[in-house]
């Protein structure tokens, strides 16, 4: 069975249906590996580095990237509840980090304050995520579902919502400048207005 052992290099390495979940692991860097049907179930890794990574079909619900390094990382159907992604380290002279997230569910997790452009959500639950007080540029988050998910002081601008569905976005609370919404679905924005609808 392949392992991972702290303060090691994997590059362009293959983890295929292996089970991690509640390990700890410190100082181990990644790069251009990928990880499929994989259980990271509240795993910490703590001070890692991962970098052109592929995450498909894994569940990483509750794992803690406390001090770590992500960039250039592509999630794919995985399961990814309860992150706190605020733990991670984000480098300020960086505002896209290359973050895509493809069919999976992000439900519970936090991205509180984060500068993360051109993030990519495309056909996620993001169920009760937080995205306050973040700077979220020229992101794609399509077909999605938001729903109780939190947007306050965030810079939506450029953000394509197209398809995307149940958000409550204040326009006087946050920066929608040049952000798409389906014609339909962008009736909510008026709900912060006190305006009433009539047919």
């Amino acid at each position: 069975m392949k392992t991972i052992k702290n303060n090691e290099q994997y590059f362009d390495t293959s983890f295929i249906k292996l089970t991690f979940s509640h390990e700890q692991y410190d100082n181990i860097e990644f790069e251009d590996c990928q990880f499929k049907y994989c259980d990271f179930s509240e795993v910490l890794f703590e001070n890692c580095n991962f970098i052109n990574c592929i995450f498909e079909n894994c569940n990483l619900s509750l794992a803690n990237f406390s001090g770590s390094k992500l960039f250039e990382l592509k999630f794919e159907d995985c399961k990814l509840v309860g992150i706190d992604w605020t733990k991670a380290e984000w480098p300020t002279f960086h505002l896209d980090f290359g973050l895509s997230f493809s069919h999976c569910t992000l439900n519970d997790s936090s991205f509180f304050g984060l500068t993360l452009h051109e993030l990519s959500f495309n056909e996620c639950k993001l169920h009760d995520v937080d995205f306050r007080e973040g700077d979220y540029t020229n992101s794609s988050m399509r077909y999605c579902d938001f729903r109780h998910a939190l947007f306050m002081k965030t810079n939506l601008q450029g953000v394509n919502f197209s398809e995307s569905e149940e958000y409550i976005i204040d326009v006087l609370e946050n920066n929608i400048k040049g952000a798409k919404f389906s014609r339909f679905e962008a009736l909510s924005l008026l709900e912060g207005l006190g305006i009433e609808l009539i047919d």
